[in-house]
């Protein structure tokens, strides 16, 4: 796993998911622990869906292994 998943394994818990905030400056969601989303992502969103699900795919079955994201 790559550093990238770090920040976003604590917002499998769903009040820290629901600490989301609107970043007014550079548009875009962003959580109290650093995660946050590139705007351009979410603008293309339709173009970022099905690596963004297969990403979180290997993401909880390495999970399920017990691998650790680092």
């Amino acid at each position: 796993m790559t550093a990238w998943f770090a920040p976003y394994g604590p917002l499998r818990d769903l009040h820290r998911f629901n600490a989301v905030s609107l970043d007014r400056e550079v548009h875009t969601l962003v959580w109290p622990n650093g995660a946050d989303f590139d705007p351009a992502t979410l603008h293309d969103w339709p173009e970022h869906e099905a690596g963004m699900i297969a990403l979180a795919q290997r993401w909880a079955s390495a999970t399920a292994r017990g691998d650790k994201a680092s």
